[in-house]
């Protein structure tokens, strides 16, 4: 998509538009797109500031204006003082931040990333989708994202679109679209384990009827075939003398697993004779209660309604 929204090949089918113009009508020159790539393609040969000002030498403009421009955004990413140094001398954090410059300086109209922080580890692409998200709303430059990771397109996006095999799939606000997946592709696009084959019943109150049971429906839907999701934060563990709300379902099940993940911690249930596992992420406030509880013991929790989704 990115390819040819930038021009550099053509749609099969279809058009692609920016501000209502047909982009097929613009050449590629005129189009003041800006391309930030994987793997940053800097040029090692070249300085900070040769690279960041190489756009602006091409476009034919002034030794003046290319060192103002430079400065800036140098201080825009926060590497004031760098201009002088061979790409050599950087981290893989500041080299994403100077392809961010570099990508910036001509002032684009539109910026395309693709996979911009695939190249960096964890611990590093953790810290900067925060600062690349703060520079793009700072520059107020509309960008075109891609990345496979859930995780950053929730923190960096205001708009997301899920494609699948050249089909879009589902386009909404990060809330939404985690909160509301579409289909069984976007749920397990975002991660999401517990999708239970369903039946929703003619008869009133209506029901979905899963391998473990029924659930009860929260709103009425057309009888026919479903995919019943389950969220992983949807169950709370069973004590003695704990009290069911009218959203609640129980499920009975035998623990299988259970890992500490920080926060929280991700069991497996084999839920009752169906062979059916199911996935939970419990918070570890309650890790009393599932300290009484082993691998192949018989554990049941509560299931909140309003955390399972027909789709």
């Amino acid at each position: 998509v990115l390819r040819i929204v930038a021009g550099l090949e053509q749609a099969d089918a279809g058009t692609v538009r920016f501000q209502r113009r047909d982009l097929a009508t613009v050449p590629v020159y005129q189009r003041n797109f800006g391309f930030m790539f994987q793997d940053f393609a800097l040029f090692p040969h070249k300085t900070v500031a040769q690279n960041i000002g190489f756009g602006l030498r091409m476009a034919g403009q002034s030794k003046a204006e290319i060192a103002r421009r430079v400065a800036e955004m140098l201080a825009l990413v926060n590497l004031s003082g760098y201009g002088e140094r061979t790409i050599f001398e950087l981290s893989g954090g500041e080299r994403q931040r100077i392809a961010l410059a570099r990508s910036l300086a001509p002032n684009p109209r539109l910026l395309m990333l693709d996979e911009p922080l695939g190249s960096l580890d964890r611990t590093l692409r953790e810290g900067l989708m925060s600062e690349l998200r703060l520079i793009l709303k700072r520059v107020g430059v509309t960008a075109l994202y891609v990345t496979h990771d859930q995780e950053e397109a929730f923190a960096i996006a205001d708009r997301l679109v899920l494609m699948h095999k050249g089909r879009v799939e589902q386009v909404g606000t990060p809330t939404n679209v985690y909160t509301q997946p579409a289909n069984e592709f976007a749920a397990r696009f975002l991660g999401f384990d517990n999708l239970l084959p369903a039946t929703v019943t003619a008869s009133m109150p209506q029901q979905a009827q899963t391998a473990i049971g029924a659930f009860a429906l929260m709103q009425s839907r057309t009888p026919g075939p479903y995919t019943l999701l389950i969220r992983p934060d949807a169950a709370r563990i069973v004590m003695p003398t704990g009290q069911a709300n009218s959203n609640d379902r129980q499920v009975t099940g035998t623990l299988q697993t259970c890992s500490f993940r920080g926060s929280y911690f991700q069991i497996t249930v084999n839920v009752a004779e169906e062979q059916q596992l199911l996935k939970f992420d419990i918070p570890a406030d309650e890790f009393p209660a599932l300290a009484n509880y082993a691998p192949g013991q018989k554990m049941t929790l509560y299931i909140d309604l309003a955390k399972v989704r027909l789709l």
